[in-house]
């Protein structure tokens, strides 16, 4: 079996101590493509010098998170930029709208994600979106700036049924990472009628490990675990579980 983790910031500082044991650990478990989501002008280097030793496995992006944005949004997004020049990434990301935390820079934030889409569409790239407490929002844009090369994936999707087929009917994956192993985390009834050729995997690691680890530093061997929920959830085999959300990851960041 082979599986794609499509979100997994391996290059965090939590994996300072083993970082190249977890990622060999991964591939040695079938997890055979790793797509990096950038976060700031600070984890770029960190993310870049991992896809440098695991080129085969580990795969970047580009992008500034909304938990990035602030008032000097613009000189953020202008070094973020001039990075699509320098070399092949796989998709804009991680981008998109956070009102968790502060609602501050709201409109920083709107600016920063419709800006970004406008480069993914220019350069006929997926985006990954990060959209929490934000997705009425997030869908809005997405249905405004609509195009034919606009596509990507709802990163830990944790919307309700409705944005789910929204989402889908707007031509985008679903991320479904740990939280639908959660006993109450809903994601199982959202996603309930939306069939797997929709769907992507992903950990999120080192956040939102899945059960049995919830409440330990997550790791991308452990998407695994969310396979196995989900092959339940859908009465399906692991096998089928693995072959179409593989190729659905891979279809989506253009990797043969």
């Amino acid at each position: 079996m082979q599986f794609v983790d499509t979100h997994t910031h391996l290059y965090a500082s939590e994996f300072n101590d083993d970082r190249n044991k977890v990622v060999e650990k991964a591939i040695q478990n079938g997890i055979s493509h790793m797509f990096l989501p950038n976060i700031d002008i600070h984890s770029i280097q960190p993310m870049l010098d991992l896809c440098w030793s695991f080129p085969n496995n580990c795969f970047p992006m580009m992008g500034l998170h909304p938990c990035s944005v602030d008032q000097h949004v613009d000189a953020h997004l202008f070094q973020i930029q001039k990075w699509f020049k320098k070399r092949k990434f796989y998709a804009v990301g991680e981008i998109g709208l956070d009102y968790y935390w502060s609602t501050e820079f709201k409109a920083e934030q709107i600016k920063a994600f419709k800006m970004q889409i406008q480069w993914a569409i220019q350069q006929d790239l997926p985006i990954v979106i990060h959209s929490r407490n934000s997705n009425e929002d997030v869908i809005s844009i997405i249905k405004e700036m609509k195009h034919p090369r606009l596509r990507g994936i709802f990163h830990c999707f944790g919307g309700d049924a409705q944005q789910a087929a929204e989402v889908v009917d707007a031509g985008f994956l679903l991320g479904i990472g740990g939280v639908l192993t959660f006993k109450n985390g809903g994601l199982d009834k959202a996603i309930a009628d939306i069939p797997v050729e929709h769907l992507v995997l992903e950990t999120d690691a080192p956040y939102l490990a899945p059960v049995p680890y919830r409440g330990k530093r997550n790791e991308t061997f452990y998407i695994i675990e969310v396979a196995r929920k989900l092959a339940e959830l859908k009465k399906l085999g692991l096998n089928q579980i693995a072959e179409i959300t593989t190729a659905n990851a891979l279809r989506v960041f253009g990797v043969s």
